[in-house]
């Protein structure tokens, strides 16, 4: 979700009543967790491009099919995700009140699961991708690289990540039983659902250099990847990981590039054809070696601190082509309280370069030990003149 004002929010008089313009549908690190109602999988390196909607949905014939409904007796949040899905159009999506405000309290931060991320095995099956420190999978034992067998006895090897996600869902304070395997070890974690506070940016320091992995741009995002960049040591590199990070609060993104970036145009985008830009603040570390690490698994917002960073000049981008998901999105309130996220335009980097459908190659194509290729290119960058 993007939102180029931050004093504003979309839902409820706490958050106030201007437009929003959402850039990720979902928040597929929060909804790893179990987090978010609804899920696009997350892609493999070689996923295909997402295809763009042939035209933008309106947000009046959404609506209208819902009020029929409602006329006749139906339920107005079903018809609008009859209308929605027919359009062909993968980013739009209806979500009834109570997911919407689950949706937001994710890009606040906050979500109900159990702490654990899942992704797509070569194999096809479905491993944890990693565990949240303090959350009940990490309180279990359960590790990253630990392999998901059952969700309540449900055998999860073939199914759809957003699938899975949906099974360990639930109520904070209702139990999942989680089937796991590690080596020759099978057993079932008993897993009690908690109110967690996701952990976006992390940061650690190798060989002399600053690792800034972001997961998501959730509320507070960009300050922590600015101060983690005031706070690195004098000519000290920064390593700045996306891989895998689906996107959020485009407002956070433009904050992060804020921290690289001394002004100027971060990205541009369109609403039915009304032209808008989007601006970094000025007084960012220009100096500071950078490498941005990139897969196919960032999207969206994250291809959009990607593309400004690339096109402007200021890192070097390394790793495997980005998803491709550069659709803006914007909420519509239904006549039955629901809210449809639904097309309504595209962003494009500084440089004019459409990322819908295309994603961005990155500079240096590195699939295999690519954090490893982006530390060595980093050390290059702080030893040049």
């Amino acid at each position: 979700m993007s939102d180029p004002d931050t004093s504003t929010r979309p839902h409820g008089s706490r958050r106030g009543a201007a437009l929003t313009l959402v850039f990720a549908t979902v928040l597929a690190t929060a909804a790893a967790t179990g987090g978010l109602p609804r899920a696009e999988e997350r892609p493999d390196d070689t996923a295909p491009a997402v295809r763009s909607a042939a035209a933008t949905l309106d947000r009046e014939d959404v609506a209208r099919a819902a009020a029929e409904a409602m006329a006749d007796g139906k339920s107005g949040t079903e018809a609008a995700e009859q209308f929605v899905s027919r359009s062909g159009d993968r980013w739009s999506a209806v979500y009834d009140s109570e997911e919407y405000e689950e949706f937001e309290d994710a890009l606040d931060g906050e979500y109900t699961g159990v702490g654990l991320g899942a992704r797509r095995t070569r194999d096809g099956g479905v491993e944890v991708s990693q565990v949240q420190p303090g959350g009940p999978a990490a309180g279990a034992g359960i590790r990253p690289g630990d392999r998901l067998r059952t969700v309540n006895g449900q055998d999860v090897a073939r199914r759809p990540v957003t699938e899975v996600v949906g099974l360990l869902r639930g109520e904070a304070g209702s139990r999942v039983a989680v089937g796991l395997e590690r080596g020759d070890r099978t057993w079932t974690a008993a897993l009690t659902r908690a109110r967690l506070t996701t952990q976006s940016v992390t940061v650690r320091r190798v060989d002399g250099a600053v690792v800034i992995k972001v997961d998501s741009f959730t509320k507070g995002t960009g300050a922590q990847v600015r101060d983690a960049v005031r706070g690195a040591p004098e000519g000290a590199g920064v390593l700045l990981d996306l891989r895998g990070n689906a996107g959020g609060l485009v407002a956070e993104a433009v904050t992060a590039a804020s921290a690289f970036l001394d002004g100027g145009l971060v990205a541009t985008y369109d609403v039915r054809g009304d032209q808008q830009a989007l601006y970094a603040e000025a007084g960012g570390d220009t100096a500071r070696p950078l490498v941005a690490l990139v897969d196919g698994g960032t999207m969206s917002a994250a291809e959009l601190l990607t593309g400004a960073l690339k096109d402007r000049g200021r890192a070097v981008t390394v790793g495997s082509r980005t998803f491709g998901k550069g659709s803006v999105q914007m909420p519509s309130r239904l006549p039955d309280g629901s809210v449809a996220e639904l097309t309504v335009g595209h962003y494009r980097t500084p440089a004019g370069h459409s990322v819908d459908g295309q994603g961005i190659t990155p500079d240096l194509v590195a699939a295999e030990s690519a954090e490893q290729r982006a530390r060595t290119v980093l050390g290059g960058l702080k030893g040049a003149p």
